[in-house]
């Protein structure tokens, strides 16, 4: 758990370690590094998640659900936005339902906070919401990751899901994504990859994410150019900023206005 660096949230949540690929989006996962070092630097938690392939550090696929680390935000008495598993997949399928409850209790108990749960796996997250008999959390935001059309089926899994907040996240954005229905979504982040063998963003693919959202009446929210600039050229993340049609986009959803359907 730490304050975070991700434009869009103010807190990290990890109960859950480790992870596996799921699509083309995994390839460049910033967490399997971060597990890697973190393993190297001794945190038992994070011990034999990974395993060097080549000169590429991939997920082993083992999951641990870490019980210790569930009471974190009862302690944080100052409001904030959580990004729930930013080194993991809440949904993944090695993951148990009780546990799963049990943050879901967390949240519920704590709802001072605003939680962000996204996940590869929208499908097992829909089916574990429908389970449930209680109405969605009015703190939980529910989300996907679409880094390409090869998955924007996932879209139509996270509409049909009961949420306070349902969002997208298209980062890494490594393709197009075509003309998308965001009819129920209310937010989409827009991110390009970093690092050093990051794949290049298209303006065009923006474009046509950003003219959905105002179809739909989605928040557009641009995190990152992030190896790549408009100018298809590679350097730091920094150097290529965040700016995007001569502005730098830092809208969040409206939770008064809210659709929990």
């Amino acid at each position: 758990m730490s304050a975070s660096q991700i434009e869009w949230t103010d807190e990290t949540w990890n109960p859950i370690a480790g992870c596996s690929l799921a699509s083309a989006g995994c390839t460049n996962c910033y967490a399997m590094q971060m597990a890697h070092r973190l393993d190297a630097m001794g945190l038992e938690k994070y011990k034999d998640l990974t395993l060097k392939q080549g000169k590429r550090i991939v997920w082993k696929g083992v999951v641990r659900e870490d019980y210790n680390a569930l009471q974190a935000p009862l302690s944080w008495r100052k409001p904030r936005k959580v990004f729930v598993n930013s080194m993991s997949d809440l949904f993944h399928e090695r993951v148990s339902w009780s546990f799963i409850e049990s943050v879901w209790q967390v949240m519920k108990d704590t709802p001072r906070h605003q939680y962000q749960i996204l996940t590869k796996r929208p499908k097992a997250l829909r089916e574990f919401i429908e389970s449930r008999s209680e109405e969605p959390l009015p703190n939980v935001w529910l989300g996907t990751s679409v880094e390409d059309r090869r998955v924007v089926e996932r879209i139509e899994e996270i509409r049909r899901t009961p949420a306070a907040i349902r969002f997208i996240s298209f980062e890494p954005l490594i393709g197009s994504v075509g003309n998308l229905n965001l009819k129920d979504i209310h937010w989409s982040i827009v991110g390009g990859e970093s690092g050093q063998r990051a794949r290049p963003i298209r303006e065009a693919w923006i474009d046509e994410i950003y003219e959905n959202c105002l179809r739909y009446n989605c928040t557009f929210f641009f995190k990152q150019w992030g190896t790549w600039g408009k100018d298809n050229k590679k350097r730091s993340k920094k150097a290529n900023g965040r700016e995007y049609r001569g502005r730098v986009w830092n809208d969040m959803p409206n939770i008064e206005t809210r659709d929990q359907r």
